[in-house]
């Protein structure tokens, strides 16, 4: 029997509804990635969570956006809106794009999976850009600045290095000058870039293409 091949494509999703599309991809049996920050929760903020997540009825579904780690309960933040990733196959990803299309007698998409330039095909994202992304978005490294696709065509080429030490080790990236920083810059084409803070000199090495 022929292996199926799976590949990571980005989606777009409207109206704030990222954490929904997310529980519906995975009712599908499929993997997901949404880049988010953890906030932990304190006060009446944290009282309320933790009363809402008590009521959840045993073998019902937990609140997404919530998270509990012990005593900590964490609240998850999109880093960038409404961008999320999937996993899937051809046949998948085509059920995926027509879900998100909405309902035709209501004319009101819930969002688009993004295409090549030429619009000809799914955006396949290659393994290791994803495998670089998650690295950076997942490090809980602060200070992290996000950029579109249109926004990475503005900064210059630098050169390609490798993170060895710090919580980001084993990332790989070009050095950019970044709002007159040097920061390490992590890409996906055509979808989305990710700049680190400042990583001391010490902690990279150069590496070839």
């Amino acid at each position: 029997m022929e292996e199926v091949q799976l590949n990571w494509y980005a989606l777009k999703v409207f109206f704030n509804k990222v954490f929904e599309m997310e529980d519906r991809l995975a009712g599908m049996g499929l993997e997901t990635y949404l880049a988010v920050e953890m906030v932990p929760l304190k006060g009446e903020e944290h009282l309320s969570a933790a009363r809402k997540l008590a009521q959840i009825p045993e073998g019902g579904r937990a609140d997404s956006r919530l998270v509990r780690e012990g005593p900590v309960i964490y609240r998850r933040v999109p880093m960038v809106k409404s961008l999320l990733f999937v996993r899937a196959d051809e046949n998948e990803i085509l059920q995926v794009s027509e879900m998100l299309k909405g309902p035709e007698n209501l004319n009101k998409p819930e969002g688009f999976v993004y295409r090549t330039p030429d619009w000809q095909a799914f955006c396949v994202i290659p393994e290791k850009q994803m495998t670089m992304f998650q690295l950076v978005t997942s490090s809980g490294e602060r200070g992290l600045k996000f950029f579109s696709a249109d926004d990475i065509s503005r900064f210059k080429q630098g050169e390609k290095v490798r993170v060895v030490e710090g919580p980001l080790k084993g990332a790989e990236g070009y050095i950019k000058r970044v709002q007159k920083n040097r920061r390490l810059l992590v890409g996906i084409d055509g979808v989305v870039a990710v700049a680190t803070s400042y990583i001391p000199p010490q902690f990279l090495e150069k590496i070839m293409d």
